[in-house]
């Protein structure tokens, strides 16, 4: 005989309302934190990896996990930018930008507690190598002076880095004459301001590193190779959407790993959840499924809808989780970055992957809560089943 029809399947989910409900609602927190962790972390690849561009190219010195860390000094510099495979701006000049990078401590706007914030200095090539950036307040800093201008996330969540606020560090007062919005990216967590005027603050005699733009895309491992095997340089060259993507892996991993260990120990709440849930249905239906048995529905019937019982319990489950998941894209959260040792803003990114991952996730809780359940069912006799009516 076939199988038992998927209405009558759903049917007797919705006799059993309360438990129902709070079964599949214990399925959605589960599938909520699941999902939340894993658009948290591809938030913040997103931002890190968005924030390079295809065509550009970062060189840092050897061996060095940041700008931070790195060191190209003026003659190094030089040579880099002498090599005939950089693209050229409107006016003529290279796009290559040699930038210092600090890390200074500034107090969060809210708390007063302090956190590192990446201090760059930039030049007119460098913001013509970061089409994202886009002054929103204010003006952009006049080269030579010391003005400088703030990332939105900057002006929004620390003291004194607003439009018209002044900054101190490094011996002097610094002036926000701007603030920029550089899309979903981890610039909008940087504070900018020129490159020279910036050395000369922090005593600094060399670059923390060079970025210029490829003339042809295609070129890059030629220009990695001769800038690598070149025994006057000890520097290294990455594309620089690799490079920021590398900027986000240890502590995407962190996320990772930390929200799937809390969402897999919460989901045995929820598992036990279920299969109450379904041996109590069983209990209650043992006459029926000795009907069902009765009428010609195989043992593998009953297990089937008993078990589609509890998958479309997962489902519900899992599709309330991810829509309360969903509204998570409207917020944006600041933490250290564990490279870095820099505060950086991101969000929460919902993609397709995440979406199948966590409906994967709330079938697998609803078909180990149920599997138990429904083997018991199909076990029934006959004769037994009527007779427990």
């Amino acid at each position: 005989m076939s199988n038992v029809p998927l209405s009558y399947i759903a049917r007797n989910l919705t006799a059993r309302k309360l438990t129902t409900a709070l079964t599949a609602g214990g399925m959605a927190l589960v599938v909520y934190v699941f999902a939340t962790v894993l658009m948290l972390s591809a938030g913040l690849e997103e931002t890190l990896v968005a924030t390079g561009q295809p065509d550009n190219v970062i060189v840092i010195r050897r061996s060095s996990q940041t700008e931070v860390q790195s060191g190209v000094d003026r003659a190094s510099a030089a040579i880099v930018e002498s090599l005939p495979d950089i693209a050229t701006g409107a006016d003529g000049r290279k796009l290559i930008s040699k930038e210092p990078v600090v890390l200074i401590s500034l107090p969060k706007r809210d708390s007063g507690k302090a956190s590192n914030v990446v201090i760059r200095g930039a030049t007119q090539a460098g913001l013509e190598l970061r089409p994202q950036v886009r002054i929103v307040e204010g003006r952009m800093f006049q080269p030579g002076t010391s003005e400088i201008i703030a990332g939105r996330s900057i002006a929004n969540g620390f003291r004194g880095a607003a439009l018209g606020e002044t900054l101190r560090f490094a011996q002097r007062d610094w002036t926000v004459v701007g603030v920029f919005d550089a899309g979903r990216t981890g610039f909008n967590s940087e504070i900018w301001g020129d490159a020279e005027q910036l050395l000369q603050a922090f005593r600094r005699v060399a670059f923390s590193a060079a970025i210029f733009k490829l003339a042809d895309d295609s070129r890059f491992d030629a220009v990695k190779e001769q800038i690598e095997s070149d025994p006057r340089l000890q520097l290294e060259a990455k594309r620089e959407t690799l490079f920021y993507a590398d900027q986000s892996a240890a502590l995407s991993k962190f996320i990772s790993y930390l929200g799937i260990t809390i969402s897999v120990i919460f989901s045995i709440g929820a598992i036990i959840g279920a299969m109450i849930t379904m041996y109590a249905s069983v209990a209650s239906r043992t006459n029926e499924i000795g009907t069902l048995r009765a009428l010609g529905f195989s043992r593998a019937s009953i297990m089937v809808a008993f078990l589609g019982e509890a998958l479309l319990l997962g489902l519900v489950g899992g599709l309330i989780g991810l829509v309360g998941a969903a509204f998570m894209q409207a917020f944006s959260i600041s933490t250290m970055n564990f490279q870095t040792f820099a505060e950086i803003a991101f969000g929460f990114t919902l993609t397709p992957g995440i979406i199948a991952a966590s409906i994967a996730f709330a079938l697998i809780m609803g078909f180990v809560g149920g599997f138990l359940p429904a083997a018991r069912a199909a076990r029934m006799k006959i004769v037994d089943a009527l007779r427990a009516a």
